[in-house]
This record gives C-alpha cells, sequence and structure tokens, in this order.
C-alpha cells in the first residue's frame, strides 16, 4: 500500500513516516499544496496512495481544502478506489466541529498521537503491517 503523509510539524511529520511504513511506501510532504500534486501524480502514474494523512492546519492549504482538491482529482482521474483519509489535528473535536467545512473523511485523530490508536484505526481499515 502507498501512504501519503502531509504534516508542517517536521516532529510529527517523520513520527507518521515511521508509523506508516510498517504499511508500506510512504511519501511524506510538509503542506498541502505539495500533498495534492503527490497525489494527483499517484493518480496519472496509476498508482494512486490508499491511505492519506492530513494535517487540518497546515500552511500554503489546509488539510480541507487539500481533501477537497484530492477527492476532486480522485474524480478526475477516475480512480478505482478512494483513499481512506486521515484527520489530524491539535485541536480537539469539540473545536473541530465548529471549524469543520468537509467532511468526506474516514477518521479525526487528535495530536499528541497514540501509537495504539493508530494501530486499531489500521485494523479496522483492514491494512495489515507488511
Amino acid at each position: 500500500m502507498r501512504v501519503l503523509v502531509a504534516d508542517d510539524d517536521f516532529v510529527n511529520r517523520r513520527f507518521m513516516e515511521k508509523l506508516f511504513s510498517e504499511y508500506g511506501e510512504v511519501t511524506a510532504v510538509d503542506n498541502g499544496m505539495s500533498a495534492v500534486d503527490e497525489a494527483v501524480k499517484a493518480l496519472e502514474d496509476k498508482q494512486p496512495f490508499g491511505l492519506i494523512c492530513l494535517d487540518i492546519m497546515m500552511t500554503r492549504l489546509d488539510g480541507y481544502k487539500t481533501l477537497e482538491a484530492i477527492r476532486e482529482a480522485e474524480s478526475k482521474y477516475k480512480a478505482a478506489a478512494r483513499a481512506r483519509v486521515i484527520m489530524i489535528s491539535a485541536l480537539d473535536e469539540v473545536a473541530l466541529d465548529s471549524i469543520q467545512v468537509c467532511s468526506d473523511y474516514d477518521a479525526y485523530v487528535c495530536k499528541p498521537i497514540a501509537v495504539d490508536k493508530f494501530s486499531k484505526l489500521m485494523d479496522k481499515f483492514g491494512f495489515s503491517k507488511k
């Protein structure tokens, strides 16, 4: 499986890159624009990402707008399956509800990230370690 991680915090990005490397090939970027570029390139190459992990508050393009652009690209390129998407933020779920502009994702995880929570989520999605 291919995994795309987008987070503008270097430490979080490296942590998630290591965490998801147990499940497949990971591409990590530091902003939403780069995430969209990587997702589109993967769709053009017919090697789409199976899982995309987006920080909500990123530079250049926030997680919600990034997700909207990725979903549009999946439609445009007629992807066989949509990527599973995990949104990540330091905001708690109450604060998240007040700013939510898009709900087209599969899960929300609050920072700090707990490894056991991610493992359960990956099991729920049916993704196994390589």
